[in-house]
């Protein structure tokens, strides 16, 4: 996985300073990129320094401390949250922490599961619906790219559909999505999915992962139009998986009949519940 350049931050990583500080220490170790590497920093009076040379305030320690639906950049002494409002959706977006990978906010709606599972987690479960994933794969919603990435580790080409291009801003600073931008494998197309699938030629893709946002973001991504579009661009034999939420919730069994008839009527032959994955698999 290729990292970010910047140094960035979560509640997670900075409450190990705050602890190495009232115990009066001169080191700590910290993840710079939010879990996936570690470095050794200073403590000083001032606060913590990197090895980079990035100075992090105590100040700005605390303020990042305290924000636990925030992650934050360290950009030339002074930090932000990666956050911003999307001119398309009229929605605010920014990047959410967890313990491992973090998720996307989308006006109040995180975009993975994080209880029990982390979201690259989530991730590989409803990948692991699809093997053996192979040939040319559709990812329908982007967001954060993990799908994209986890699937390019098997794909001969990835064509993954992002409608925000606020969302690709967010994930432009997180550094468990840096692969997005720079995977040979991985196409990025930036508009709508329910205009641009039905640009594909016919039986262009082997599987198909669709995970698009709660259906009051995305009603279109629902109807039975987009699935008949979705079906007849998979090849024979293939797959497609469908998230849908938790199968067992009342919100989740009731979304499922929808989605399941819908998938029914444009011509998928089997449609099988996947509760481990919080979807549902679609046979062609």
């Amino acid at each position: 996985m290729v990292t970010s350049l910047h140094v960035v931050l979560s509640h997670v990583q900075v409450a190990p300073l705050l602890q190495a500080r009232r115990e009066g220490r001169r080191q700590c170790e910290l993840s710079p990129d939010l879990g996936l590497s570690q470095v050794t920093v200073a403590l000083t009076e001032e606060g913590v320094l990197f090895p980079s040379g990035e100075l992090l305030r105590w100040d700005d320690v605390e303020r990042i401390a305290s924000a636990l639906n925030s992650c934050f950049l360290l950009e030339h002494g002074s930090v932000r949250a990666i956050q911003t409002f999307s001119s398309v959706t009229n929605r605010p977006c920014s990047l959410y922490p967890t313990q491992g990978a973090p998720s996307l906010l989308i006006a109040g709606f995180v975009m993975h599961r994080v209880k029990e599972v982390d979201p690259l987690e989530d991730t590989r479960l409803k990948m692991r619906t699809l093997v053996p994933i192979s040939g040319r794969v559709l990812d329908t919603a982007t967001g954060l790219g993990y799908t994209a990435i986890e699937a390019a580790r098997y794909a001969d080409e990835v064509v993954t559909i992002e409608l925000d291009p606020a969302v690709q801003e967010v994930a432009r600073f997180n550094p468990w999505s840096q692969d997005l931008f720079h995977h040979p494998k991985i196409r990025r197309m930036l508009g709508d999915a329910s205009e641009l699938v039905p640009t594909f030629p016919d039986h262009y893709f082997s599987r198909i992962i669709h995970d698009p946002p709660a259906f009051d973001l995305a009603g279109e991504l629902y109807s039975g139009a987009f699935y008949r579009e979705l079906y007849r661009v998979l090849r024979g034999g293939g797959r497609l998986f469908h998230y849908v939420g938790d199968l067992q919730s009342r919100a989740g069994s009731s979304t499922l009949r929808g989605v399941t008839r819908r998938l029914q009527e444009a011509g998928f032959a089997r449609v099988v519940p996947r509760q481990e994955a919080f979807g549902v698999v679609a046979y062609k």
